[in-house]
């Protein structure tokens, strides 16, 4: 067993603030554990590590995904067929976490958290190299359920803000956030779109002047294009779905594509 001791939460955000000072924006691909069988993991992790991507977000498959769409809902339920777990990804990381060099964070549920036992959970998360945790379904009044124990483990818990937040709960959250603060661009579910409201500049404005970690933009980032149009407002950019489809097709050249358009030229 890997005896990996990594930063968690001082990780991820040194991380991040290292590719801003450089000039480039942040890119963190979204990958759904065992989608593929447990095995494409490591694999996967390690090509979009050494392919530019910031840090990188691990989907935890689980049967009532509200927050995710049809891709990753689909993705998840072929985890799922392979019998892939919380527990077994963890075990997978706790031996090879030390071939992956990016900062990893954690989407997922909280059921499968409850039925894990939150202390073991964390604890098991930290000595898997889990540096952040994003709970989509957790609302803010009751984290206080985890967020004592992240902060003793020193793994970030990363708010989710919507577009449809009281400016009021836009405080709230960014102040929380603790990583990055996670803006969701469009209303509803994951999923490729081709276009984004106008008003999101003016939102992420009033994003940046709250949070005091960056500031990343998500849900429907599907081309290099809209890579390009969220970095000018945002610190940089979470890509789910398209990088689910892409690695379907085993089209690794668009990934790097991706990762490539938020990199300084």
């Amino acid at each position: 067993m890997s005896n990996i001791i990594t930063n968690g939460r001082d990780h991820l955000e040194s991380a991040l603030n290292d590719t801003l000072d450089q000039g480039d924006k942040v890119f963190v691909p979204y990958v759904m554990a065992g989608d593929g069988g447990l095995d494409q993991l490591i694999p996967r992790l390690k090509f979009l590590s050494e392919s530019g991507a910031t840090a990188i977000e691990l989907g935890i498959p689980f049967s009532d995904p509200v927050a995710d769409g049809p891709t990753i809902q689909e993705a998840g339920i072929r985890a799922l067929e392979e019998d892939v777990t919380l527990k077994s990804v963890i075990d997978l990381l706790k031996q090879e976490r030390h071939q992956i060099n990016v900062p990893i964070i954690f989407m997922t549920y909280i059921n499968p958290i409850f039925k894990y036992g939150i202390d073991y959970f964390v604890q098991d998360a930290k000595e898997a190299g889990v540096d952040g945790l994003i709970i989509p379904d957790l609302p803010y009044e009751q984290q206080s359920l985890i967020s004592d124990q992240l902060a003793k483990a020193n793994i970030a818990l990363i708010q989710l803000v919507s577009l449809t937040s009281s400016t009021e709960r836009i405080q709230q959250l960014a102040q929380a956030s603790q990583g990055f603060t996670y803006a969701i661009t469009v209303n509803g579910i994951t999923g490729a779109r081709s276009q984004f409201a106008i008003e999101l500049k003016e939102h992420f404005e009033q994003l940046k002047n709250a949070s005091n970690v960056p500031v990343l933009a998500g849900f429907g980032i599907s081309t290099p294009e809209h890579v390009k149009q969220m970095s000018n407002i945002a610190d940089g950019v979470i890509v789910g779905s398209k990088i689910i489809n892409l690695l379907q097709q085993k089209d690794l050249n668009s990934i790097k594509r991706l990762i490539e358009s938020t990199k300084l030229k």
